[in-house]
C-alpha cells in the first residue's frame, strides 16, 4: 500500500489545488497551497517504498 501513496498524494493535492481555486473564499488559495504543499512533501517521502526494478534483478 505504500508504494501507492505516492500517486495518491500528488493526486490529491491537485484535486485541493483545484476545489481552492474555485471557491472563490478569504484565504482559500493560500489554504489549498499550504495544503497541496504538505501533501507533495509527505508524497516525496513515501517514495523510497517505490520498487526499483534495478535491485531486484541482482
Amino acid at each position: 500500500m505504500k508504494r501507492y501513496l505516492t500517486a495518491i498524494l500528488i493526486g490529491l493535492s491537485g484535486i485541493i489545488i483545484v476545489i481552492g481555486i474555485g471557491l472563490d473564499l478569504y484565504w482559500s488559495g493560500i489554504v489549498s497551497w499550504g495544503l497541496a504543499i504538505i501533501l507533495l512533501l509527505f508524497a516525496a517521502y513515501y517514495t523510497k517504498y517505490i520498487p526499483n526494478e534495478k535491485n531486484s534483478k541482482e
